[in-house]
């Protein structure tokens, strides 16, 4: 690989890692899929296992054996020593890092990865029978959270719509601990994450929809009979408003989640875990 030692902070293609915005990345080679930057080695790691390619690694020297050395060994592995002759691989002491990327927090290894192109709804949905749903959930942390617990409590996979936060943002990935590798998502396009439109669709492909609401109609998470259903899509809506009212009434069940001590709700990552556990399991 080519180890390159960072002196010159403003060199143009340290941009990926510093300057430029999520948008920005998102449309780096477009209208082909862009690019995005995952953090750390696990995410790293589990990012190569799922067969994205990587373009570039910033490492920080403190941390090279701890965080880099992994990495570049499973990129080897799986690209081979032929390929990655001329890898960049970009290194750094901390306090150059610090200025470089401008987080504190978050220390030890950055990837450039190259996206992919993502399936539409229909071939998406294909194969699943238990969906999450993502409607309009615009914090990062909680879009991370939500696809963590989608992975480890039996969905099939996740689908967001249009104004949700993409799940490889920097953030999302990272609270994620990389299962926006290990589980499929798509998202879905502007005019099909119209409510409505939305819920028809997964209809339409045979999913009987549940909306996470306190509505006066809404039953508990523990009813049997949703249960039942061959295919099962769970609806969750934004952090401040909710799910639309045109939403909740199209869907096939509204349902709530018992609670004491007089809380009316949970937080929306928090809710998709105990509806996750309980629907698809």
């Amino acid at each position: 690989m080519r180890f390159i030692e960072i002196k010159d902070l403003d060199a143009p293609e340290l941009e990926v890692f510093s300057k430029l915005k999520e948008i920005q990345l998102y449309r780096y080679y477009e209208p082909e899929p862009g690019i995005f930057v995952a953090e750390s080695a696990n995410v790293t790691l589990r990012a190569l296992e799922a067969g994205y390619v990587p373009l570039s690694v910033l490492a920080e020297n403190q941390k090279f054996e701890k965080e880099a050395a992994l990495v570049l060994k499973k990129i080897e592995e799986v690209f081979g020593s032929e390929k990655t002759e001329y890898f960049p691989v970009y290194t750094a002491d901390s306090e150059i890092v610090e200025q470089l990327t401008g987080y504190a927090l978050v220390k030890g290894l950055w990837t450039v990865f190259r996206r992919r192109k993502i399936k539409n709804i229909e071939e998406f949905c294909m194969d699943k029978k238990k969906l999450s749903v993502l409607f309009d959930v615009v914090n990062p942390t909680n879009v991370g959270a939500i696809i963590r617990s989608a992975a480890a409590l039996g969905s099939d996979g996740a689908l967001l719509t249009k104004s949700s936060v993409d799940p490889l943002t920097r953030r999302s990935s990272r609270v994620s601990m990389g299962t926006v590798f290990q589980i499929p998502w798509t998202v879905a396009k502007s005019e099909e994450s119209k409510g409505i439109y939305l819920i028809d669709k997964l209809h339409s492909l045979g999913f009987t929809t549940v909306a996470m609401a306190l509505t006066t109609r809404s039953v508990s998470i523990e009813d049997k009979n949703i249960k039942k259903s061959d295919k099962l899509a769970v609806i969750l809506g934004n952090e401040g408003f909710g799910l639309p009212d045109e939403v909740i009434e199209a869907c096939s069940y509204t349902v709530r989640i018992p609670m004491f001590n007089g809380v009316d709700s949970l937080n929306v990552a928090a809710a998709s875990a105990v509806a996750f556990w309980e629907l698809f399991n």
